[in-house]
This record gives C-alpha cells, sequence and structure tokens, in this order.
C-alpha cells in the first residue's frame, strides 16, 4: 500500500475530545521510521485502556491515520506527527483508513506484516534435514 489509493468505505471520519491523559493511543511510523515495509503511514500502535479513542471505541490498533485537523500526515516524519498530535487542541478530528478486517482466520491487533519465515526456507530446511538423515542412513548400512 503506497498511501495513495484507499477505498472509501474503509476510510472514516473520528472526532475524538482530548481526555486528562491525551487522546489515548499511540503511533508509530514516519517517513524516518517506516512500520509497515514500502508505506512511510502513521499507525496506531496501542490504545490505552480509559483513553479517549478507547471510550469511542471507533480506533483500533492497526489503523492508519491519514490527516490530523485535515493535515495530512502523507510524507511526515514522526517527530512531525507527534507535534501535530500534540498541538492539534482539545477536539481532534482524525481521517482513518480502517485495518481490513479479515473474514477467515484469527484477527490480531499489529498491521499486517510479511512472515518473518518464508515458505521457501521452510523447504529448504526440511530438504536439508533429509539430506542429513539420508546421509546418516546410508553411513549405517
Amino acid at each position: 500500500m503506497n498511501g495513495s489509493l484507499h477505498s472509501a468505505a474503509n476510510v472514516v471520519d473520528i472526532k475524538l475530545k482530548r481526555g486528562p491523559a491525551g487522546l489515548g493511543f499511540n503511533i508509530v511510523g514516519g517517513v524516518d521510521q517506516q512500520y509497515v515495509m514500502n508505506d512511510s503511514g502513521i499507525y496506531v500502535s496501542k490504545i490505552k485502556e480509559d483513553g479517549a479513542a478507547a471510550l469511542d471505541g471507533r480506533l483500533q490498533e492497526g489503523d492508519k491515520i491519514l490527516a490530523i485537523n485535515g493535515v495530512l500526515l502523507k510524507d511526515r516524519t514522526h517527530k512531525d506527527t507527534v507535534e501535530l498530535f500534540r498541538t492539534a487542541g482539545e477536539d481532534v478530528e482524525l481521517k482513518v483508513l480502517k485495518k481490513p478486517r479479515h473474514m477467515n482466520g484469527p484477527t490480531g491487533s499489529q498491521p499486517d506484516h510479511q512472515p518473518s519465515v518464508s515458505y521457501l526456507g521452510i523447504l529448504a530446511v526440511l530438504a536439508g534435514a533429509a539430506a542429513v538423515i539420508a546421509f546418516i542412513y546410508k553411513r549405517r548400512n
């Protein structure tokens, strides 16, 4: 996802009122510290219990924040985005790309990542194990 094409059905506007502990969520990402491969967007990494976001219920971990009070977050550093949140005022409007929800399988709280071990890697390990077993078997006979 390059941040330029989004289904309108997955983009929502969420208005939050800053509480005593802020907006009640943490973010990751930015052009200086990509969280999702080939995407420098800003993502919700944690929703704080009893915070403004948790009480509202619409913002979820893994959602991508596209704009704060109408200011687009495309091509911004993490620090710059944190400053935008800090100075956004008491009433904050977010434009959010909802994390895709899959119909089959478990739903996680993290953005989708590539698996750390590829199927080809697993196949190579299995082939190596088979070769070792064959070698041991030949030496015994």
